[in-house]
């Protein structure tokens, strides 16, 4: 497996950016004690929402949602197909690769499918325009729905490179079912990190000053803060095969694991931006390219939570970097490049990881 790997420490201030159930700062357990985390998804949704905006250009142009009938009518009427036809054959393709919400139905206002479904916009043109032209034929044929598998296939991810690195499951037509060639961790705090609250009160501005001076509401919020490490990794073969980014140039895939990089780099969750922003960049990245191996995390450096009384960042790039070097030495792991910021520019680094994408 030819791979790029990339090991992120990076330090939030007050902040809630991936919450549960209940608005708390989501946690977990790591060496017998309790670690501030952030989930995989909460990272993935923030690299695309980045790209999507900050990086133009970078194919990552998928869209998850339940309202699919919408974008495949339209398709159909681009293609000549009929207006009432064409919500009736949407509906039908949309029940086809997703199964219709029993609760909306075909005949709705805007009918949704059962489940979040992620396609590009270049996959729904392709389906509505081969539908379109077995329609032409016959416009009563649903012959379409034989051969939704073999459209889907051949519809490629020319702009949905997001789709490929990050995946996507339907259970309903397995064909677009496909393994993402990214691979993310959860991150984890490299220290002990419990929540704290956050207890606020907020005044009413038109009570009058003769009445009780109490506050017009209060209230309790959870926060935490810490240093996180981040890994995250590309399978650069399984990036190009057919079911992936083949139709797309060595060129245009450096470009997609460029922005994949950059994005993973720069991108924050948004949770609570206005009232704990903690819009922060990482202070040490490791990127790592193999032509052959397996992805390794360093997480283990970190089982024994870091303690020190001048921050921790400092301390946790030490035992990043030492028990890189020990897995190296005792594993024979063989690491055919590795660059670190800070030691060089973002552009220097990403170039330098690229480089190697076929």
């Amino acid at each position: 497996m030819r791979l790029i790997e990339l090991h992120i420490l990076q330090s939030f201030p007050v902040s809630c950016l991936n919450r549960d159930d209940v608005g708390a700062p989501k946690t977990a357990t790591f060496g017998g004690v309790p670690r501030a985390r952030l989930s995989s998804q909460c990272l993935k949704r923030a690299i695309r929402e980045y790209a999507q905006v900050n990086l133009p250009g970078a194919r990552f142009n998928g869209q998850r949602t339940k309202l699919i009938v919408g974008p495949f009518t339209d398709g159909l009427k681009k293609n000549g197909v009929a207006e009432k036809a064409a919500a009736e054959h949407a509906a039908n393709i949309a029940d086809k690769l997703a199964k219709l919400d029993a609760r909306s139905g075909k005949h709705a206002a805007e009918p949704q499918v059962g489940t979040l479904t992620f396609l590009a916009p270049s996959e729904i043109e392709s389906i509505a325009k081969q539908v379109a032209e077995l329609l032409k034929a016959n416009p009563e044929s649903k012959e379409y729905e034989k051969k939704l598998d073999q459209f889907c296939k051949a519809a490629g991810l020319l702009d949905g490179a997001d789709i490929a690195l990050f995946g996507r499951m339907a259970a309903s037509l397995p064909s677009l079912t496909l393994e993402g060639a990214a691979m993310f961790s959860h991150a984890l705090s490299t220290h002990r990190a419990e929540n704290d609250l956050d207890f606020y009160s907020a005044v009413d501005d038109l009570k009058p000053k003769s009445e009780d001076a109490g506050a017009g509401m209060i209230g309790t919020l959870e926060f935490t803060s810490a240093v996180y490490y981040r890994y995250a990794a590309v399978n650069l073969d399984l990036l190009s095969d057919p079911d992936h980014l083949d139709k797309l140039t060595a060129d245009e895939r450096r470009k997609v694991v460029d922005a994949f990089i950059r994005a993973t780099l720069l991108a924050t969750p948004g949770a609570r931006k206005n009232s704990m922003n903690a819009h922060t960049l990482p202070s040490f990245v490791l990127g790592i390219f193999k032509k052959a191996g397996q992805p390794l995390q360093l997480v283990n450096a970190f089982e024994q939570p870091v303690w020190s009384k001048n921050g921790l960042l400092d301390e946790s790039t030490k035992r990043l970097n030492a028990h890189h070097e020990q897995l190296k030495k005792i594993w024979d792991i063989a690491c055919d490049e590795e660059v670190i910021l800070p030691d060089t520019s973002l552009n220097e680094f990403v170039q330098r990881l690229t480089r190697h994408v076929q």
